[in-house]
């Protein structure tokens, strides 16, 4: 039995999963009324007025090629547009007739204003990306101490002249081009989290044993990663033409490898950057503040709550309750395990998602999404049984 699911969760998920097999696969749902009360509970999952729990599961574009009944082609599905375009259309026919909505972006990119590309956080560090079979992997650029230090000293040598580094040549005349049409230039308000940066860059034992025997190395690590962030996000806001007092706030992290670190060595490494980045972008209380980590999560709970978290989206294994004792004022999106939907488990879909509203009814900020990716093979099937589970079980 999935975390947290009890005898009557399973008893309402059988018979909603009945209605629906009996229906051809479609759960019974009032399209028209659902999606209205989406609109005013995505609003705001707190107000007093939140008509049901708000859905945050609007698939993505990998879960095209199950439900079109095609092979995987992750690389021209990332790689060539107008085949992504063409899939998400027909992906969205079959959307429209399910689930009353077409939900992938059917926008062919403009590359005439799209902005030079500029050089990112794993470029600092010298951490090349590869192609892998579906995605894009950092691959190490230090694998010792002596390597890493040395691979230090050219950071913070970097660090000094850091906007010629990262700007392309044909930057000033493209900025210009590109305002002049009206196209915004690029910020740098997300970042994969410190933890999966360094295992990205280090390894992910060598950064472990990295904190144990050379804390001083690993501190020195550390303090680069912040201020390498903190000086990429300067540059890209001064060539917007933003101050540090008008500078947009907010900022993201997606951190799965953090919880490799137990809470003692997450504290000394990962926490004073969190902490570095959202004194200066989101230095107060109403000001965003997420965190993905779709990982086990438990034993960090304690100290990101320290940090404010606004948002965020952890691992299965926790519950709603869990999350909310320690971070009282964050939207969770969560908690429908990721493989409950892409392995179209239909009672258990149906099971966490009231489970979850049950531990949401009291105080209300949960969005329910999955607590991780959305996977190839997710259904629309089963997102219209997570709908109609909305509608019928759901509703504050």
């Amino acid at each position: 039995m999935s975390v947290h699911l009890q005898p009557h969760h399973l008893a309402r998920a059988e018979e909603l999963v009945a209605e629906a097999r009996a229906n051809h696969g479609l759960a019974p749902v009032d399209l028209e009324r659902f999606w209205a009360d989406q609109a005013t509970a995505r609003a705001n999952a707190w107000a007093a007025d939140c008509p049901q729990l708000p859905l945050g599961v609007l698939m993505s574009t990998e879960g095209v090629f199950a439900e079109l009944g095609l092979p995987e082609n992750w690389h021209d599905l990332q790689h060539n547009a107008e085949y992504r375009v063409s899939l998400s259309r027909r992906y969205n026919d079959i959307a429209q007739q399910i689930v009353g909505r077409r939900l992938l972006s059917e926008q062919l990119p403009a590359p005439h204003l799209a902005w030079p590309a500029v050089k990112e956080l794993h470029d600092i560090f010298e951490a090349r990306q590869e192609w892998h079979s579906w995605s894009y992997w950092l691959q190490p650029s230090a694998g010792t101490p002596t390597e890493l230090a040395a691979l230090l000293d050219r950071v913070e040598a970097r660090l000094e002249n850091l906007r010629d580094f990262m700007l392309p040549p044909n930057w000033a005349p493209e900025k210009a081009r590109l305002l002049g049409a009206g196209a915004k230039p690029p910020l740098y308000r997300g970042q994969r989290g410190p933890i999966t940066f360094a295992c990205s860059v280090y390894g992910a034992e060598n950064l472990i044993f990295l904190i144990l025997d050379n804390p001083q190395l690993a501190a020195r690590f550390r303090d680069l990663i912040l201020r390498a962030i903190l000086e990429r996000a300067r540059v890209l806001d001064e060539e917007a033409g933003f101050t540090p007092q008008t500078a947009p706030r907010g900022w993201g992290w997606a951190d799965d490898n953090c919880c490799l670190l137990n809470p003692e060595m997450y504290a000394f490494f990962g926490y004073p950057i969190l902490q570095g980045v959202f004194a200066v972008y989101s230095p107060e209380p109403q000001h965003s503040r997420y965190q993905h980590s779709d990982s086990d999560m438990a034993h960090l709970l304690p100290l990101l709550g320290r940090l404010g978290l606004t948002g965020v989206n952890f691992g299965p294994n926790l519950s709603v309750l869990q999350i909310r004792e320690h971070l009282p004022k964050a939207e969770i999106h969560g908690q429908l395990a990721p493989f409950t939907f892409s392995r179209n488990q239909e009672v258990q879909i149906v099971a966490e998602t009231i489970r979850d509203f049950e531990m949401s009814r009291e105080r209300r900020g949960v969005v329910f999404c999955t607590a991780g990716s959305i996977n190839n093979g997710s259904r629309l099937t089963g997102l219209r049984l997570i709908m109609a589970t909305i509608q019928k079980y759901c509703q504050y």
